[in-house]
């Protein structure tokens, strides 16, 4: 038998012990490995349920796995953090060579986030690598893209994460970043050879369904403006509740207007800020979500390195036609990024609304990207710095919003990403005394909570750093991949 689960193959099944919360977390029965095939247990399950003192909890312990649904970490507590780190990678190590469930195969060894996250996730892994370049530890970096090019040519793109239920959508497009660390890290750039028809297939995932796109249009993942420019947004093939958050979704959507009310929440998980007043039209509701509607900085801003590093590689390999094809790819889309996202009033970036072509209110840090990635000139990285300095710079770190919505992605919370997204972006300008206060506001939180607790965070208080981060559809949790990565490459910095 295929040990592959498709979600949809127990939808009833699913449906009933999601909507009964027998488990706290509705994570657990997404990962659940079921110990016979699908069918039998179906059918067992629909006779079982009709019979008197039925137990679905009973049932479903009876006929799935639970093994390995948290990872534990096991601390000796008076390690100094680097040391602590050393063994995290190691514990946060997973394989999964077989299908289990709704785990994906992959052919390499992985990190994984920690604590409820037992699945190889795309963006997490760039952050995870900054780490693993700075423990010398070369050999999981080729893994992690060695996993990312496997699921580019037999998935068509790298997904959200590991998992069956995540082939609808995939997350912030990092692979052509992590190519760039490993070259950093090799000096060989072999590396762009040898995946350059990788890249031209993530790229052609991306781009899907441009051609023919009418003025004011989108399809999928592509924009056209009402001029004719292409930009790209954020979208998830699926109209239906995640599974991972099946009830809440539900019990949002009753008071939702949209009728894509899911495709506009599963789209916000692909950008991997899963939620924030970004999204939201009225800034403060989930249910006013409209992430369809919007053209994403960061998103344009990651599809230009891309596209420049498609033109990297072709040129590489002297093919000259790619290589010019690429190349006007990008600046084109460099123009774009000036044009539709900077706001010369508020001397920063915001995300673009694709229906009523004007920028969004929303103050949020994805406005480094420009910076982070150099398309910024001197002026606009200016401009960006002074909001960063005054709006987002906090004793704990940089926050991601200007706004407290009680969603994980506002303020107060402050993302190990960001931190180092905004550390490099004002070294790349030279606001260097800027990047070491984003660095050491930062690190300090994150030895403070490590010396109360002996743990690392998924994300962190930068207001009141004596309290623990909270928001989100689940507790914070502990390991913590991209924590651990940028902590170490901010110390090496």
């Amino acid at each position: 038998m295929s040990n592959q689960l498709y979600i949809n193959e127990i939808q009833t099944l699913f449906d009933d012990v999601q909507k009964s919360e027998i488990f706290e977390d509705q994570k657990m029965m997404t990962d659940a490995v079921p110990l016979s095939p699908i069918t039998e247990i179906n059918k067992k399950y629909e006779e079982a349920k009709k019979t008197e003192g039925f137990v679905l909890k009973d049932f479903v312990m009876t006929h799935f796995d639970f093994l390995g649904a948290k990872i534990l970490v096991q601390r000796d507590h008076h390690l100094p953090i680097e040391e602590h780190i050393e063994k995290l990678w190691d514990e946060l190590t997973r394989t999964a060579y077989e299908e289990k469930g709704t785990l994906l195969k992959l052919p390499k060894p992985y990190i994984v986030p920690g604590g409820r996250f037992n699945e190889f996730f795309y963006w997490d892994s760039y952050f995870i690598m900054l780490g693993l370049q700075v423990s010398g530890r070369l050999e999981m970096m080729e893994n992690i893209v060695e996993n990312c090019a496997y699921l580019i040519q037999h998935v068509g793109f790298v997904p959200n994460a590991s998992r069956t239920h995540f082939l609808s959508r995939s997350q912030p497009p990092y692979f052509s970043l992590m190519l760039d660390l490993l070259f950093e890290t090799t000096g060989n750039n072999e590396i762009y050879i040898q995946y350059h028809t990788t890249l031209e297939r993530e790229y052609a995932f991306w781009m899907n369904g441009e051609e023919g796109l009418e003025n004011g249009s989108c399809i999928k993942r592509v924009v056209k403006t009402k001029d004719g420019d292409i930009l790209n947004r954020y979208y998830d093939a699926e109209n239906i509740p995640r599974p991972e958050s099946y009830l809440i979704d539900i019990e949002d959507h009753e008071n939702a207007p949209e009728d894509e009310f899911y495709r506009n929440i599963r789209s916000a998980c692909e950008s991997g800020w899963d939620f924030s007043s970004r999204w939201f039209a009225d800034g403060e509701h989930i249910q006013t979500i409209e992430t369809l509607n919007l053209a994403q900085v960061d998103l344009n801003c990651l599809l230009w390195h891309l596209e420049t590093t498609l033109a990297t590689s072709s040129a590489l390999q002297n093919l000259k036609e790619k290589e010019n094809y690429f190349t006007e790819r990008a600046a084109k889309r460099r123009q774009m990024i000036n044009k539709y996202f900077w706001d010369e009033k508020a001397k920063t970036y915001k995300d673009y609304h694709t229906k009523k072509n004007t920028k969004t209110p929303s103050e949020h840090i994805a406005a480094l990207y420009p910076l982070f990635l150099g398309l910024a000139d001197q002026e606009q990285a200016e401009g960006v710095a002074g909001i960063i300095a005054e709006k987002f710079l906090y004793q704990g770190g940089l926050v991601t919003t200007t706004k407290k919505s009680g969603q994980q992605w506002d303020l107060p919370n402050a993302w190990a990403p960001y931190q180092w997204l905004g550390f490099k972006s004002m070294k790349n300008y030279g606001f260097n005394e800027l990047a070491e206060k984003i660095k050491n506001n930062w690190c300090l939180n994150v030895e403070r909570v490590y010396n109360n607790t002996g743990k690392l965070m998924e994300k962190y208080n930068a207001l009141d750093t004596e309290t623990i981060a909270g928001g989100g559809e689940y507790p914070n949790q502990d390991g913590f991949g991209w924590t651990n990565g940028v902590y170490l490459k901010l110390q090496q910095n």
